[in-house]
């Protein structure tokens, strides 16, 4: 159904569908992040992702029933749009729009970090333009190309996953690496017990572990251009939450069997010391390549949406019209080229700026994860008071628990929110917030009165 008169071109397969969900779950923050949440709350982490876990799966039913339904690529942007209201539809696309760019911003001039551990005499600014050029064409020749790139790039961090969770569990069980000596599970609870911090750990925890996780809500958006829509979402859907308890959970058990958890990440990363203490040569060349084709990954998937939303977002009279353009081979080549400009702008000025004014950008993309899920299950709500019994009847991919899980979710995300205003760098996101939301409602009144219809 493509309820805006979508012309996008339906070239992703199931598995393309299949990898890119589990590329949008995992992050660079596993591979160099995890300490930080690991020192929140000790061994208990696992209890944090296990929670989140089942929340982001309430959260990506909710998103998957309307999807199955209504495939767009404008996804829950067009769905509040519907649903909400014109200005909710407005204000989840361009606040999904500005989290991209400012994540792809990070993510290409990490990349110029990365490439420096190999060439430390290549500017990194060189490297960044570098991977905005070469991505961005990748996104301008047709979706199939995005949808290949982006299967190798989830390909590669999926294998590095199992290999550290296969090679953790050699030394584990069979001493691998420490003379024949079975390590054992001990360190799970020998370091001040299982939840050393308390409940208080836990729950600070849950705000970065909630972060962790933004980028699922990526399936969503390639709805409108899957082949088969019924079929491939509810199954990557479905799919997220054991490979969250695979991937997450499996690799941060395996770092806190091996060392004490007050020690993770003090000695560098945890995956480097565990191919290295099983004798595999190159380890840290090896992760660092995995750790450069994930953000490769996020800014490849980034770029991805920031084109489909500013298309979605000009159909739904949201945006200026100049972003309906396709190419034709049907991708959204303005949308694409216009978020590339920014990106570009973003560079240098992460050069030139207060490297304040780039925490306070990001406090809002964090803020904008929490804003499209809350929408998205709130989108669901009315979506479902929209119909009849006997339409209710027929959903194919029917959120489960509905209404509870939904309402249980909303509270979940509200306490996260909550949580952030008593963790230093998260607090400045609650007054950032606020001023973005005041800036997107005035430009959103002024679109109104422009009663010419050019803008829209």
């Amino acid at each position: 159904m493509h309820q805006e008169g979508e012309k996008l071109q339906r070239g992703l397969s199931n598995r393309h569908i299949q990898l890119i969900a589990l590329g949008g779950a995992i992050g660079v923050g596993l591979f160099y992040g995890s300490s930080e949440t690991i020192q929140m709350a000790g061994p208990a982490i696992l209890l944090s992702y296990i929670v989140g876990g089942l929340v982001i799966f309430t959260i990506m039913r909710a998103l998957g029933e309307m999807a199955v339904e209504e495939p767009v690529s404008g996804s829950f942007s067009s769905y509040a749009n519907r649903y909400l209201g014109s200005f909710a539809g407005y204000l989840t696309g361009w606040t999904y729009w500005f989290m991209w760019v400012v994540v792809g911003m990070a993510e290409i001039t990490v990349a110029g970090v990365y490439v420096n551990y190999w060439f430390p005499d290549i500017p990194q600014w060189v490297t960044a333009l570098v991977v905005l050029i070469g991505i961005t064409l990748i996104n301008l020749i047709n979706v199939k190309a995005f949808g290949e790139f982006e299967f190798w790039f989830a390909m590669i961090k999926v294998i590095a996953i199992i290999g550290m969770i296969l090679a953790g569990l050699g030394i584990i069980l069979f001493g691998i690496g420490n003379e024949g000596q079975p390590i054992g599970f001990e360190n799970l609870w020998a370091h001040g017990g299982f939840m050393p911090n308390g409940v208080k750990g836990i729950l600070f925890s849950l705000v970065m572990v909630m972060f962790s996780f933004g980028g699922v809500e990526l399936i969503g958006i390639t709805a409108g251009e899957a082949e088969n829509p019924k079929k491939s979402i509810p199954s990557a859907i479905n799919n997220v939450v054991w490979r969250i308890l695979i991937f997450y959970i499996g690799a941060l058990g395996i770092m806190m069997v091996l060392y004490p958890w007050n020690k993770v990440g003090s000695e560098g990363s945890p995956f480097v010391l565990i191919f290295d203490k099983v004798g595999i040569p190159g380890a840290a060349h090896i992760i660092n390549f995995v750790v450069l084709t994930a953000a490769l990954s996020a800014f490849n998937s980034g770029l991805f949406s920031t084109g489909r939303m500013l298309y979605n977002l000009s159909l739904q009279n949201n945006g200026p019209r100049y972003f309906r353009k396709l190419s034709k081979h049907g991708a959204p080549i303005r949308g694409i080229l216009f978020s590339s400009s920014f990106l570009l702008v973003a560079v240098f000025l992460n050069y030139i700026v207060p490297e304040k004014v780039f925490i306070y950008i990001s406090a809002v993309a964090t803020v904008a994860v929490i804003t499209s899920w809350t929408i998205i299950l709130i989108t669901q709500l009315k979506f479902r008071q929209s119909k009849t019994n006997d339409e209710v009847k027929k959903l194919k991919f029917k959120m489960p628990l509905h209404p509870f899980s939904t309402y249980i979710a909303l509270t979940f995300l509200a306490l996260v929110i909550v949580l952030m205003a008593f963790i230093d760098g998260m607090r400045v996101a609650l007054v950032v917030a606020p001023i973005w939301f005041a800036v997107l409602y005035v430009g959103f009144r002024l679109k109104k009165k422009d009663s010419s219809g050019k803008i829209n």
